[in-house]
């Protein structure tokens, strides 16, 4: 019975023996040694689990130190303890000796192991916790950041994200580490892992808000940088998209439309990948500089890439007005009809315009044989200005119309209708201005 027993001891000793070889137990071969690596390893977990992580840090060290390649467990467990000491300790000495001593746990597991990828990005998060006032240190998490984005492709945490271009911020505070240029493509970088993460259904808003007000408390960028510094650098390379995305962002964002930077970028955009937005814009710039000949055919892609009715007219109203320009009347009439029609909100200022063009049309319109005829524009002119809703124009219009007297004397009585003729070629109702 006691061989028995015996044996099912020694069993469960091989048992417990294959199990912990399996899962990566190394004890030493020195019986003696094992022992005594075995005590280390029962009294820093006690420790731990009562969370006394000072106290665990003396076994814990022993077998850092005497058992390097014991198991993973201790380097895993290790971040948990020294973490935990420099928590609970108040000597600024003593904690940056546990806050050190957590950074080498995780560069000794990685020589041992060959596992970075698994946790170079908590490795990272805890750097910024320690040192992310320390003007020295913070270059080096910065790198564990950077290490992380290049082994995985991602930061997984979106708030870690905003972290690692707080520690880009102070680094150039202390250390004056970037040039604007890096600042950005580094913003850009840090942008696009929080797009990612996005995409896999986490919320960002946060981050990007945090990002953003990093950004601006670093007062790198205004219209002077954008023009003097982006700029010369996209009229060198013009075919740089990246540099033209940039400085086309940033100029929307700081507001900085009149420069000859962001001209160029959005020209350069709405070429190679035009949008609505883009193409409006765009022709916009031109509009305002009266080149209204550059402005007609983009505003014209524009129109194919519209969206809604809003869109289109929009876009039909700003070319009634290059029409306007060109002295093309009846096409600036026949877009702002369209605009009104397509957008009931345009309806005020395209009869406007419409009634601009017919008051301006009396040289062109008069024939001469009836003054009845020739002003009955006016009439037609204080029509569309009616339908706008211009009191203004409608008295200048009807300052205009024929007096009493003068139908009088051409057989004719108000209320009768007439047609206007010329261009314009409305039927309308003879009134008189007294």
């Amino acid at each position: 019975m006691k061989t028995k027993s015996t044996l099912l001891v020694m069993g469960a000793m091989l048992l417990s023996g294959l199990v912990q070889a399996q899962d990566g137990w190394n004890w030493p071969a020195d019986a003696a040694l094992e022992g005594v690596a075995r005590g280390q390893n029962a009294a820093y977990t006690d420790y731990m689990k009562s969370e006394q992580f000072v106290e665990a840090t003396k076994p814990l060290n022993w077998l850092l130190v005497n058992t390097p390649e014991l198991n993973e467990s201790i380097y895993i467990n290790g971040v948990t303890v020294y973490k935990g000491a420099a928590d609970k300790t108040e000597d600024p000495a003593q904690k940056l000796v546990y806050q050190d001593s957590v950074m080498w746990i995780y560069e000794k597991r990685g020589e041992l192991y060959n596992n970075v990828p698994k946790w170079i990005e908590n490795k990272a998060y805890f750097g910024y916790v320690f040192f992310k006032s320390d003007k020295a240190r913070i270059p080096s998490v910065i790198a564990d950041f950077e290490k992380a984005i290049e082994l995985n492709g991602k930061i997984s945490n979106p708030q870690l994200v905003a972290a690692y271009f707080d520690l880009v911020y102070r680094n150039n505070a202390y250390n004056s580490a970037y040039t604007g240029e890096q600042v950005l493509a580094i913003y850009d970088t840090a942008n696009g892992l929080l797009d990612k993460l996005e995409a896999e259904g986490k919320d960002v808003a946060s981050a990007k808000s945090n990002l953003e007000s990093i950004l601006v408390n670093m007062e790198l960028i205004d219209c002077d940088f954008i023009e003097n510094t982006m700029g010369p650098k996209l009229a060198a390379d013009p075919t740089n998209e990246e540099l033209a995305n940039q400085i086309f962002k940033y100029s929307v964002q700081y507001k900085c439309y009149n420069s000859n930077s962001f001209m160029a970028a959005l020209e350069f955009i709405d070429s190679k990948n035009p949008t609505f937005a883009t193409s409006q814009v765009r022709a916009m710039k031109y509009m305002s500089a009266r080149e209204f000949e550059k402005a007609q055919p983009v505003l014209e892609k524009a129109l194919t890439m519209a969206e809604n009715d809003k869109q289109r007219g929009e876009v039909h109203m700003e070319l009634a007005k290059i029409h306007t320009q060109a002295g093309r009347k009846s096409q600036a009439r026949a877009d702002a009809r369209e605009a009104a029609s397509l957008n009931p909100e345009l309806t005020a200022s395209a009869y406007s315009l419409i009634g601009d063009l017919y008051m301006s049309s009396s040289n062109d319109c008069r024939g001469g044989e009836s003054r009845a005829k020739d002003q009955s524009i006016f009439i037609a002119a204080y029509g569309a200005y009616q339908r706008a809703g211009d009191s203004k124009g409608m008295g200048e219009a009807k300052a205009r119309f024929p007096s009493k007297e003068e139908l009088f004397t051409e057989g004719m009585q108000p209320g009768a209708t007439i047609s206007t003729g010329c261009w314009i070629g409305e039927t309308v109702t003879l009134a008189t201005r007294d």
